[in-house]
């Protein structure tokens, strides 16, 4: 998660969490990730190759204060972006989402970042308003 934190198209399309040690890292993670989870019984995933193994991203849901519904995000390293991770892992937690019965998900997309805009059309959602988180 560090790594996935200080990429600079992840700081640039998401935000800067000022995430910078590993220990910082894990604070997050059990104040932001792990409390989701006991929170509302669902967050984002660890994505990793098939072979190895290796930790390359995340993907999942996450509740914010402003939506009335869940949104899906993912953020993949660069060295595995168009290899297909980011749609494979999207779609398995869709498809968990619909198993959880919630019946709607939403996306939240900087219009700059093309590559997850594609990606969000890829996976059949559609377009819905515009607005600017606070």
């Amino acid at each position: 998660m560090l790594a996935v934190w200080n990429d600079p198209d992840f700081v640039r399309h998401v935000g800067d969490r000022g995430i910078r040690t590993l220990d910082q890292a894990r604070g997050a993670l059990a104040s932001g990730i792990l409390a989701m989870y006991r929170d509302h019984g669902y967050g984002p995933y660890r994505v990793a190759t098939k072979e190895g193994d290796e930790p390359i991203g995340i993907c999942g849901l996450f509740l914010r204060d402003y939506l009335e519904d869940p949104d899906i995000g993912f953020a993949v390293l660069p060295a595995f972006w168009r290899k297909g991770y980011a749609f494979e892992a999207a779609l398995a937690v869709l498809d968990e989402a619909k198993t959880m019965g919630l019946d709607r998900v939403a996306a939240i997309v900087s219009p700059e970042n093309v590559s997850s805009i594609g990606l969000i059309e890829k996976l059949g959602l559609s377009l819905g308003e515009r607005m600017r988180p606070p």
